[in-house]
């Protein structure tokens, strides 16, 4: 049987592998991972705990790439990085000081056979289509006809929206990434039960003023509205609020949004920009103004409000465009939108799909258990990506789900690499 080698780069968690090789396995052939580069020690610690302790290498960026065993497919989920020459002469030396260049210079020394590629949906529009383009230049520049697609795990079987963009790329022929078979599950489909919950103020409050089946599906935030979120200022969780000011609030979180603010203020328009008492009044003007002033200030003592100045755009030394305070204009009224001032701010149910997971908030979603809350597992975690049931994890909660927030999809990887694998096969060695 012939045995296909590639190699891991930015291995993560190693879930690029898996799905690698589990398109191998379906399709008939041996796999061997030839090199692994990762340079998270507690990233090292896991994937060596699940892949036999295989040897990984540290840095890429300070390992030649004639160092590299020979391979066929180089798998790799790079960070995205701004190219300082993006957009001018599209050639290999702009992605210098990227970690792209990293994966494009083992390409031109190693000439493998294909590429599969991962990254944020964001890098499709980044700087403004530059940096995609240059990639793509840069990787046909290599001799490679390269195919793309924004792909979404939640039609892969996978309770999550989790949107990426995957590339490959052969020497041979052109993939078709498209049009795959959809699968779908919910929560429910990978949920644990029985775990211990969670019992705070915040989460008796929670379930004092919703039922369980309520619960389920809701956002806990402060940015936006809608009959699938719930407010700080509807939870009280600052202070008492009178019905007055719970209304005040729900209409002053729609109206900081409208461009017409931007416009009188002369700033560049941002999704929620303060109002001064005198804006407020023109669309709340149920009270005295001196009233309305009152009971904003009591919002802003009890945290539900913040009083500043409005933020514009401003072009730093670096040539960077920053939002910034701008003390010349008018101080105002803001709400105070910060998602992770809440001890949760998703909540699952059977139901559910869970929104993309992201480092920073992995440990803040939460599941109902038993007409209870908890935190979500590091199982549910894992399931959420796609892993197998027999990977383990052997580092800190934490550091887990700082790696779990910048992982792949495995059933996503394996799907796209069955594409790109198979119509090589005739051809491989």
């Amino acid at each position: 049987m012939r045995t296909i080698r590639f190699i891991d780069l930015f291995a993560g968690l190693g879930g690029t592998r898996i799905g690698f090789e589990q398109a191998c396995m379906e399709l008939g052939v041996k796999t061997k991972c030839v090199f692994t580069s990762e340079i998270k020690e507690y990233a090292v610690d896991i994937y060596k705990h699940n892949f036999k302790n295989d040897e990984v290498s540290g840095d890429i960026t300070k390992i030649e790439a004639n160092m590299i065993p020979d391979f066929d497919f180089l798998l790799g989920g790079f960070p995205c990085q701004a190219f300082s020459s993006a957009g001018k002469r599209h050639g290999f030396n702009d992605t210098r000081g990227t970690l792209f260049f990293d994966v494009a210079r083992i390409l031109k020394e190693k000439k493998p056979m294909g590429f599969l590629l991962e990254n944020v949906e964001g890098l499709v529009n980044h700087d403004n289509g530059n940096t995609l383009r240059t990639i793509l230049n840069v990787l046909k520049e290599l001799g490679y006809i390269v195919s793309y697609n924004v792909l979404n795990a939640e039609n892969f079987g996978i309770p999550q929206s989790r949107k990426r963009i995957y590339m490959v790329g052969t020497k041979v022929e052109k993939i078709d990434i498209y049009d795959f078979n959809t699968s779908r599950a919910t929560f429910g489909d990978i949920q644990e039960f029985g775990l211990n919950p969670v019992e705070t103020k915040f989460t008796k409050q929670l379930l004092k003023l919703f039922s369980p089946s309520e619960l389920e599906g809701k956002a806990i935030k402060d940015k936006r509205g809608g009959i699938d979120n719930i407010h700080s200022w509807d939870l009280e969780l600052k202070g008492s609020l009178t019905k007055q000011q719970k209304y005040l609030m729900s209409i002053l979180l729609k109206e900081r949004r409208k461009k017409k603010w931007a416009e009188i203020k002369q700033i560049k328009w941002m999704d929620g920009m303060p109002l001064t008492l005198e804006e407020i009044y023109s669309f709340y003007n149920e009270t005295s103004l001196l009233n309305l002033k009152e009971i904003l200030d009591d919002l802003v003592e009890k945290k539900y409000l913040r009083y500043e100045h409005p933020k514009d755009i401003v072009i730093t030394e670096d040539g960077r465009n920053v939002r910034q305070h701008d003390t010349t204009k008018e101080k105002g009224y803001n709400i105070v939108a910060g998602k992770l001032s809440f001890e949760f701010n998703k909540i699952l149910g059977k139901t559910s799909i869970a929104p993309t997971i992201v480092a920073t908030e992995a440990d803040r979603i939460g599941v109902i258990d038993t007409n209870k809350i908890r935190r979500m597992s590091e199982r549910e975690c894992l399931r959420l990506f796609g892993f197998p049931e027999w990977y383990k994890s052997n580092i800190s909660h934490k550091n887990l789900y700082d790696l779990i927030g910048n992982t792949v999809v495995v059933p996503v990887i394996k799907d796209v690499s069955l594409r790109l694998v198979k119509p090589l096969l005739e051809i491989l060695p």
